[in-house]
């Protein structure tokens, strides 16, 4: 074989590699899309997936009944109105919490805390964009009803959880 020929061969597989590699971010957790997980978790497990771009690490901490954990921008661009949800056995839904942009590689904290303490089992998930919960503005219209999303059996979410960033 050509020794030139074999040099850029090698060349070009090395060039491959490095851009293949490079181009990864090492990620723990397969991004989920728009698809909402199904698979409810243990009070003792860790919801660790990413989603439309948005990692959510979160653990449920007993002794103080709250949701703790982060969100992260896992992409190269601006993720608009990132907020996270919980839902527990029970039929109650934490959250969402208030809708805020990430820029790229930014962390939040998260904390979503139960008023109840008769659920065995739970289920996370950020979401990104306009998405299911509309905007800030429909947002406000609401709170005047009765709480953040309006009174309880009034919509899917009741303002049982809290945020703090």
């Amino acid at each position: 074989m050509n020794p030139i020929y074999s040099i850029l061969v090698a060349s070009a597989i090395v060039l491959f590699v490095s851009i293949n590699g490079c181009s990864k971010t090492e990620e723990l957790s397969v991004d989920d899309g728009d698809e909402e997980s199904n698979v409810e978790l243990t009070l003792t497990d860790t919801y660790d997936k990413v989603r439309n771009g948005a990692r959510l690490i979160l653990n449920y901490d007993g002794q103080s009944n709250a949701f703790k954990g982060t969100v992260e921008n896992t992409t190269n661009e601006t993720l608009k109105q990132v907020r996270v949800e919980v839902h527990l056995s029970n039929g109650r839904e934490l959250g969402p919490t208030t809708p805020g942009d990430l820029a790229p590689g930014e962390k939040r904290e998260i904390l979503l805390t139960a008023t109840s303490t008769d659920f065995d089992k739970w289920t996370a998930h950020p979401e990104v964009g306009e998405g299911e919960h509309g905007s800030g503005e429909e947002r406000g219209e609401h709170e005047a009803e009765g709480g953040e999303h309006g009174g309880e059996g009034d919509r899917e979410h009741d303002g049982e959880g809290d945020e703090h960033n």
